[in-house]
Formats: structure tokens, sequence, C-alpha cells
């Protein structure tokens, strides 16, 4: 008859198993929780110095004004955060018009055309561009991009412009987009491309017509993630963008209709809501005044955008996400 009681050896070894296990499981939920904490801990400072503000700046100011003069040489001091955002959707939209496409066609290429040794050069070289620090793409799209546009299709460009600094903004974008769509597009198993050969597609039907589909959930994350990124981008805009905040001239139209050139806003300079936080806190900043509470309300606002962004890309990643 087999005794089934453990040996003492054995006992004392599942016990090191069973610590092990959970020292390791400890620290990853402590690991997880510093995460969640931090997260909490800035949304509560960003709240609380944002109460402050809007309780001597009414939000209906703050949301609708068309001017922002947090600190003027003489007279009042005007937060309107209009001209902040159409400078920082400019830059975005014109990023992402850049970024979206190159990028998700560099995945394509990288997963379904490029060889195993092409690829294993040609991605980690495409990732150097996520490494590159951001400032030095802000001097080359002021001492070579705005001379060139100069130079060739915009004679009329100002030396600090929103098309140089967006252009280098999805230039730096591409590698988060390639890089997220690649790895979506290579998890897509073998049997649905070898399926789509044997129907006698071609390699540009099966790219586009099963590869993409099957991962468009990792595509559409890697497209917020990188607005997202572009969205809270600082220093290129700070050196290829300027930093006046102004109102793009508004025409109408036929009918009353509004119209505001796209030129107007892409080839003068302008400032986003970032370059605004940088800006006053290069001034003589005091802790307590509506400047420096100011700062905070654009940091919330920049928070919670980027936190919707981030909640939208989880709903179409579980909605498209497909198991195999």
């Amino acid at each position: 008859m087999t005794d089934s009681t453990e040996s003492p050896d054995l006992q004392r070894r599942s016990g090191l198993r069973r610590l092990k296990e959970g020292t390791y499981g400890g620290l990853f939920a402590a690991c997880a929780m510093v995460t969640l904490l931090t997260t909490v801990a800035i949304f509560v400072t960003l709240l609380s110095d944002t109460v402050a503000f809007f309780s001597q700046i009414p939000v209906t100011e703050f949301l609708t004004s068309t001017n922002w003069s947090p600190n003027p040489a003489g007279g009042g001091q005007v937060f309107g955060i209009v001209p902040l955002v159409i400078g920082t959707l400019t830059v975005t939209i014109t990023a992402a018009f850049i970024a979206l496409p190159v990028g998700t066609l560099t995945a394509i290429y990288l997963s379904e055309y490029a060889t195993s040794n092409a690829r294993s050069i040609l991605k980690p070289l495409l990732e150097i561009l996520a490494g590159i620090p951001t400032v030095v793409y802000g001097y080359f799209a002021l001492v070579y991009i705005t001379p060139v546009l100069k130079a060739t299709l915009f004679p009329e460009i100002s030396t600090f412009n929103a098309l140089s600094a967006s252009l280098m903004v999805g230039i730096m974008t591409i590698p988060m987009v390639s890089s997220i769509s690649e790895d979506a597009m290579s998890a897509v198993p073998d049997d649905l491309r070898q399926a789509g050969y044997g129907l006698g597609a071609t390699k540009f039907e099966v790219s586009t017509g099963i590869v993409v589909p099957a991962s468009v959930s990792g595509i559409a994350s890697s497209y917020i993630l990188a607005v997202s990124r572009a969205i809270g981008e600082t220093m290129i805009v700070v050196v290829a963008m300027g930093a006046q905040a102004r109102m793009p001239a508004v025409q109408e139209l036929a009918f009353g209709i509004p119209f505001v050139n796209p030129a107007d806003v892409l080839l003068d300079s302008g400032m986003t809501i970032t370059v605004a936080m940088v800006q006053i806190a290069g001034g003589d900043l005091v802790g307590g005044t509506i400047p420096y509470d100011a700062m905070f309300a654009l940091g919330l606002t920049l928070f919670v955008v980027t936190l919707v962004m981030n909640v939208f890309s989880d709903i179409i990643a579980q909605r498209y996400r497909e198991e195999y």
C-alpha cells in the first residue's frame, strides 16, 4: 500500500514554492497599486488647484473666450482656452495625417512583405526615431524644414509656424503606430493567410482584406496612443511653432457660413495647451496666483482628454478584438 503522505523534504519544497509565488504576486500587486495611486494623486493635485482657479475665473470664460494672456504687460489677465485648443488640434490633426497612414503602411510592409532579416534590421532602425530627444526634432524643423518650405512651396510661411512643427510631430509618432500595428498584424494566425492564398487571393489582397481587418483592434489602439502622444508634445512645438496664442481670421462664405483658411493656421505661429503651461511656468510664477492655478486647469484639461481617448481605445480593442 503506497503512503500518500508527503515527505518532509517535499513539504518544505512545496512551502517554499508557495512562499515564492505569494511574494511574486504581492510584488506585482504592489507595482500595480503604485501606478494606480500615482494616477489618482496626479488627478487630485490637478483638481484641487483647478477648483481654486475656477473659483476666480468663470468656467464659461475659460471655455469660450478667444484671448489668452495670463501675464500681460498691462491691462487685465484673460484666460480663454479657445486659441490654445485650435493650436493643439492643428498640430494633432496634421501630425495624424502623416503618422497614421505612413505608420500603417510601414507596419504592413514589415509584417507581410519584409523578410525576417530585413525586419530585424528595419524595425530597430525605425524605433530609433522614438528615442531621439524631441528638442532635436524642434531645432531640425526650425533650422531645416521651415527654410525648405519657405524656399519651395510656401514663400509666405513664418519663421515659427504650425506646419513644420506638425511635420516633426508626425514623424516622431510614426514608430508608435508602426510598431504596435506590426505586432498586432504578426499575431494574426498564418492559417488565415493560407486560407486566403488557397482561395486565389494575392499578397496585397491577403494583407489588406484579411490581416488588417483581423488586427484592427491593435491598429486602432496604436492610432489613439499616437494621437494622445501628439496632443501632449511640448518641445517640438515650443521650438518650431513659437508661443503666440492667436485666433485665425474667420471669413464668411455664402449664407453666413464661417470659414477658416487652413493656410492662415498652418503657416503662422500659434500656441498649444502644453506650450501655454511652459510659458506660465517659465515666468515669474508665484504660488496661489491665478496664472499658477491656470497651469493646473490646463493640465487637467489634457488629463481628461487623454483619459477619454485611452478609454475609447480600450472600448475599440474590446469591441473588435479577435481571439484565435
